[in-house]
């Protein structure tokens, strides 16, 4: 699932990287896929006015959700597998959350991608060497994800993953700003 970019009149949010009581937020946190404890409040811009949507992303890929978005997976039972984390849109009234997926599975199938990249000595970032540098066409291997409905792909965690289950219920409530690619 991701931003669909190609909404006329389309809103686009950014990072402001503070909260609300003006302290800095990691914005890098959001990817960890661990639960977070926040003493603030995630503010939000909006770097091109256009339409609200229900889902989309800052310009580094946070998903920033609706309430309606909440619902869809209470109804679904998939608390365990993200947490919401209240956020304010500037020029919103109503409320808006981060959605923090709480799952990181190695799961992408290499011979399937169109293209995949690691990050080599010669690159000089010993912190990410063997790591992803970059994945074109993701693929990943069903065997490896089980039972999962939402999750990020260990390695390139700015993909966001979610089961058939997940984007049926979201097209089927009308949800506005997501597009689903198959992975």
């Amino acid at each position: 699932m991701t931003d669909n970019m190609r909404i006329p009149g389309r809103w686009q949010l950014q990072q402001l990287d503070i909260d609300d009581r003006g302290q800095p937020m990691d914005p890098w946190q959001y990817d960890r896929g661990e639960r977070l404890e926040l003493e603030g409040v995630q503010l939000i811009g909006v770097g091109h006015p256009g339409i609200a949507l229900e889902f989309s992303s800052t310009e580094l890929a946070i998903p920033v959700v609706s309430g309606r978005v909440v619902s869809i997976f209470e109804r679904l039972g998939l608390l365990d597998e993200v947490q919401f984390i209240p956020a304010r849109v500037e020029g919103q009234s109503e409320p808006y959350f981060i959605l923090n997926t709480l799952r990181i599975i190695r799961c992408i199938d290499d011979s399937r991608c169109e293209e995949v990249l690691y990050w080599q000595p010669e690159d000089e970032r010993p912190d990410k060497l063997g790591k992803y540098r970059n994945v074109v066409g993701l693929k990943v291997d069903p065997a490896k994800v089980g039972g999962a409905n939402i999750f990020r792909p260990w390695g390139w965690t700015v993909a966001l993953i979610v089961s058939e289950r997940v984007k049926l219920a979201m097209e089927a409530d009308g949800i506005t700003g997501p597009k689903f690619i198959e992975a």
